[in-house]
């Protein structure tokens, strides 16, 4: 079975997927559901540094670890603990000497998996960290990938707006000491924990999707790029045409962990800028044991809105995140009461299968924009013809309900919501992205606060509804 060369140690054929490991751990876990606080419990964080003053008050500004946002999944078998996925570290916008690109003022920041633990009185102790490496066992880093790999041309920067380059004690040079890329480097969003120990992460540049063993080593990965000698399994070419910075933000496996299914944070461009700016958004799901993926289409409440997770219910049913980035009491922006940080429970039954479509004299396959309607792709079809005409061809996204709407719950304060945990069936976690404490704005670094007082912090909320009944 491919699913064996991939180094999943076993598959179980049935899993109970809200089940506790024992007793103890139950009542344990009754009492946290019972008493976590309404309005979430925060994370603890380090600090990276906080030498750098923010630019817009010029006091200074501490930059945390902190981070672990980008994504959010349960433990497989201990019910209070579960994992939290950073990005690739703190970086904004930056317009320099060597091209526009990213200020990573942390360039050797390693992305991580963060194990927490929450205790009976709602305090989140942090038990570990997980540092993600490369097959040789060397530290990967959050650096850009090359154009090869889907690198959109990100030229990465210090916070002193120099490039940072292969050796930054040497002056650069094209061909000797170039700008330092990073082919194994990540941009997590996606997190999934198998019972073996391992654990899948995807991410915002391939987008790729990484296998880890349990110390961080990467096993294997897929991506949509048929020349990388490294992925064992394949997306669609399509997925080569991502959004930059909105790749594949969210990924979940099924309960029988034989299939992963991995969300795309907005419309992708395929086949140029035009078409990013709709509402239409892809999901793939991979099989593990023949590699066959499928794809399927879900439908935002607005254009360009973000897909921030996804999660696994039943083999069928999953939780999407569907947000906006605005700030329901300011911060860096104007204040938003509209603010949407939504959760939607979706059945991919409901939704078109893109593989099944008939192909006919108006509906192509192109191996690389995928499925073409009068020579448009999807993505411009919804956009130009509106989805009454694409549901004419055939072509229907995935039904959504709202379950969650976290403004309405508790007044949900962060523009990212990006985590999710699915506790037992009546139980959910949602976590956000604080962005390691870090705003930006014009190129320049700020602390990220949420009102004019509270600097942004990772923050879990565990809110009770039934997730699988209407």
């Amino acid at each position: 079975m491919l699913i064996n060369k991939i180094g999943l140690v076993s598959v179980l054929s049935a899993v109970v997927l809200f089940g506790y490991v024992n007793r103890g751990i139950a009542a344990e876990m009754d009492e946290i559901l019972e008493t976590f606080p309404q309005l979430g419990s925060e994370l603890p964080h380090s600090v990276l540094r906080a030498d750098l003053k923010d630019a817009k008050t010029q006091l200074p500004l501490e930059i945390r670890n902190g981070g672990y946002g980008s994504a959010m999944t349960a433990h497989p078998t201990q019910a209070n603990q579960f994992y939290a996925l950073t990005d690739r570290g703190p970086n904004a916008n930056h317009q320099g000497d060597y091209g526009k690109g990213k200020s990573f003022p942390v360039a050797d920041f390693t992305p991580r998996i963060g194990l927490f633990e929450v205790k009976t009185n709602g305090k989140i102790v942090q038990l570990k960290d997980i540092l993600l490496k490369r097959p040789d066992g060397s530290l990967i880093s959050g650096l850009p990938n090359s154009s090869a790999l889907g690198g959109t041309g990100e030229t990465p920067y210090h916070a002193d707006g120099n490039p940072v380059l292969v050796n930054d004690e040497l002056p650069y040079s094209v061909t000797s000491n170039p700008i330092k890329l990073d082919d194994y480097g990540l941009d997590g969003e996606g997190l999934v924990a198998l019972k073996d120990g391992t654990f899948w992460v995807s991410d915002e540049y391939g987008p790729h999707i990484v296998h880890f063993d349990h110390n961080g080593i990467e096993m294997t990965r897929i991506n949509a790029f048929k020349d990388d000698s490294r992925a064992l399994l394949h997306l669609p070419a399509v997925f080569q045409h991502r959004r930059a910075n909105r790749g594949m933000e969210g990924l979940a496996i099924t309960p029988d962990e034989s299939t992963l299914v991995g969300i795309m944070q907005s419309t992708m461009k395929n086949p140029n800028k035009a078409a990013q700016k709709g509402d239409l958004t892809r999901i793939v799901s991979i099989n593990l044991n023949n590699g066959a993926t499928e794809q399927y289409l879900y439908r935002q409440q607005k254009n360009e809105n973000a897909n921030s997770e996804i999660a696994a219910l039943t083999a069928n049913k999953f939780l999407v995140i569907e947000r906006d980035g605005s700030f329901l009491f300011g911060g860096p922006k104007n204040a938003n009461p509209n603010a949407q940080k939504q959760v939607y429970r979706i059945d991919l039954r409901s939704g078109t299968a893109l593989s099944k479509v008939a192909l006919s004299s108006t509906i192509m396959h192109d191996e690389s924009r995928g499925l073409l309607i009068d020579g448009l792709t999807l993505e411009q079809y919804a956009q130009e013809k509106g989805w009454d005409a694409l549901a004419e061809k055939g072509i229907k996204p995935v039904t959504k309900k709202l379950i969650i709407d976290m403004v309405n719950e508790v007044g949900y304060a962060h523009d990212k919501m990006e985590g999710l945990w699915v506790i037992d069936d009546q139980h959910l976690g949602i976590l956000n992205d604080d962005d390691f404490a870090t705003w930006s704005t014009d190129g320049k670094l700020e602390q990220k606060y949420l009102d004019k007082n509270t600097i942004d912090s990772n923050r879990l909320f565990i809110i009770k509804k039934n997730l699988l009944s209407d």
